[in-house]
């Protein structure tokens, strides 16, 4: 009877091994486990009050109790912090690698004066300061990787427009993909003519671009007559080919795979370098996220919105004053405002959420008796771009949607967004929708309406709206999105960007991995090789999680 242990570890059992035979195996393989050289800092060890790796193991294969099953403990807070660890010098590592590429060396030149003093707006300090970390970047004569945040509206497309005319003023070409093509068209129709004027000849590259136009424009840049192209996934097509690839700039890159970057920095000449990366991210990510995701890059953040921008009024109502809502829309659509209506991604089968939608399209057209346009996500492409063209140019007062507004999508007379059924958006995409309006000189404002009475609000509902309310911060809202977001959901924060850790919560173990960012960065500082006694066990950690460069990050 004394053989019976309080709490006994299940494995997983798969066809033709059952879960005994795996436990004997691990309880094998645990008892013939080395005492390894240690790979963690000693005066960290002391102060975090751990032990070794093989104790951390053995105890984990035999835990004595509830206590030792909670992240918290202290073994598990050993192993999550080897496994942060093991993951953050592999993105170190990645990012040394990198800084040992040369690149094209950029500075500015009489195209970057010329397009300053074309933008129709001076600089925040914001902007200044990262166009300055940009230009420390592009002049070291090593590969930039750098990601630029800021929130909804803060002016990231001026800062790398700057970035591209400084390509062009040092002789060399510069790329900017953005993920749509009508966010593309939009980028080339706002900095094409201000980039000309600055003597910066400009192509635009699309998918649905017709042979005729495509041939000229694929001359221009093969022979380095065009400085700037701007486009779509059409950039890294094999057909289109450069004559000296510089920079590559990449428009909410979290709708582009790692590999799809690359190949866009591929089109560069191996004679003249790497090809310099800036990526920008379409609202504010969590400093956690921004660690595993992006460990790899530089950061420059953009905390300020340019003035004149008008601050959005939020108001949280009940679903059922709709009613009231539509009446406040339709006297606000007469003086000549336009407006944006989300309907929730709700039901279980797309069919019945565009149906939704429709019927919400139909309703409103009856009651206000306007235009309304209705764009989602089942639309063939071509069609929803000319709907939001329709909205974006003024013919259509009123637009309907699912979450498919482009982001990015600029309508600066669009001063109202209603969003039905707010409770079930997350934080970010709530703040991002908000970000559409408030874009001009009109006062706007976002009405988030929520189903069911007060009470059927659930806690993390109603903190999330307060938080909306509550500020316009989209660095302060994404902190607070991943905290709601809470722990112990491994698929919500694998959709969220994060790696598949076996022992790590980037909820709970936050500080482990900002320290774990930090010493990857330190070890590798002081030995590259990894030659002295530390570094040799830290290879030995490495061999262990192996996070190799082709898994990107992911498991």
């Amino acid at each position: 009877a004394d053989e019976i242990a309080m709490v006994e570890p299940v494995y997983p059992a798969t066809q033709g091994l059952t879960s005994r035979v795996v436990r004997k195996l691990a309880q094998q393989a645990v008892a013939v486990a080395p005492d390894l050289p240690e790979w963690q800092d000693p005066a960290w060890l002391a102060k975090r009050k751990w032990g070794g790796w093989q104790a951390a193991i053995t105890a984990l294969h035999a835990p004595t109790g509830e206590p030792d099953l909670d992240p918290g403990a202290p073994i598990r807070e050993r192993l999550a912090y080897d496994e942060l660890f093991a993951h953050q010098l592999a993105l170190a590592r990645r990012r040394r690698a990198r800084l040992i590429t040369p690149a094209p060396v950029i500075r500015p030149g009489e195209a970057s004066e010329r397009l300053l003093v074309a933008l129709p707006f001076t600089l925040t300090g914001a902007q200044q300061r990262a166009v300055e970390e940009i230009r420390h970047d592009l002049a070291s004569g090593e590969q930039m990787g750098r990601l630029l945040q800021g929130d909804v509206g803060s002016g990231k497309t001026a800062v790398a427009a700057l970035a591209l005319a400084d390509a062009a003023a040092s002789g060399f070409q510069a790329a900017l993909m953005a993920p749509t093509e009508i966010l593309a068209r939009q980028h080339y129709q706002r900095l094409a003519p201000m980039l000309e004027a600055a003597g910066v000849p400009t192509v635009l590259l699309t998918g649905r671009d017709s042979a005729a136009e495509r041939r000229p424009r694929l001359a221009a840049l093969a022979s380095g007559e065009a400085a700037v192209a701007i486009g779509t996934h059409a950039l890294f097509q094999d057909a289109v080919r450069f004559d000296r690839l510089g920079l590559a700039v990449i428009d909410e890159q979290h709708r582009f795979g790692v590999n799809e970057r690359q190949r866009l920095q591929a089109k560069g000449d191996p004679r003249t370098g790497g090809v310099h990366l800036l990526t920008m991210s379409a609202t504010p990510i969590p400093r956690t996220l921004e660690l595993t995701q992006y460990g790899e890059l530089d950061v420059s953040r953009l905390t300020e919105k340019p003035p004149g921008r008008t601050p959005v009024t939020t108001a949280v109502l009940p679903l059922a004053r709709i009613g009231e809502v539509a009446k406040r829309l339709k006297a606000a659509l007469d003086s000549g405002a336009q407006a944006y209506w989300i309907c929730p991604l709700v039901a279980e089968s797309e069919a019945s959420d565009l149906a939704a939608a429709e019927a919400r399209a139909a309703d409103l057209r009856r009651i206000l008796n306007v235009e309304v346009g209705l764009a989602h996500g089942q639309m063939p492409g071509a069609e929803r771009e000319a709907v939001m063209a329709d909205f974006a140019d003024g013919r259509t007062p009123l637009l309907v949607a699912t979450t498919v507004v482009e982001v990015g999508v600029d309508v600066p007379n669009a001063s109202i967004m209603v969003i039905e059924h707010a409770d079930r958006f997350g934080l970010a995409q709530l703040h991002q929708l908000r970000g559409r309006v408030g874009r001009g000189a009109k006062a706007s404002t976002c009405l988030l309406l929520y189903g069911g009475g007060d009470d059927g609000l659930g806690e993390t509902a109603r903190t999330r709206l307060e938080t909306l309310r509550r500020t316009e911060d989209g660095f302060e809202i994404a902190e607070e999105d991943f905290r709601l977001r809470g722990g112990g959901d491994p698929l919500g924060l694998k959709q969220s960007g994060f790696p598949a850790y076996r022992f790590a919560d980037p909820i709970r173990h936050r500080a482990l991995m900002l320290a774990a960012s930090d010493d990857a960065r330190l070890v590798l500082g002081r030995d590259p090789d990894l030659l002295t006694p530390r570094g040799e066990a830290v290879k030995v950690l490495e061999a262990l999680f192996d996070w190799r460069n082709d898994r990107s990050g992911l498991d």
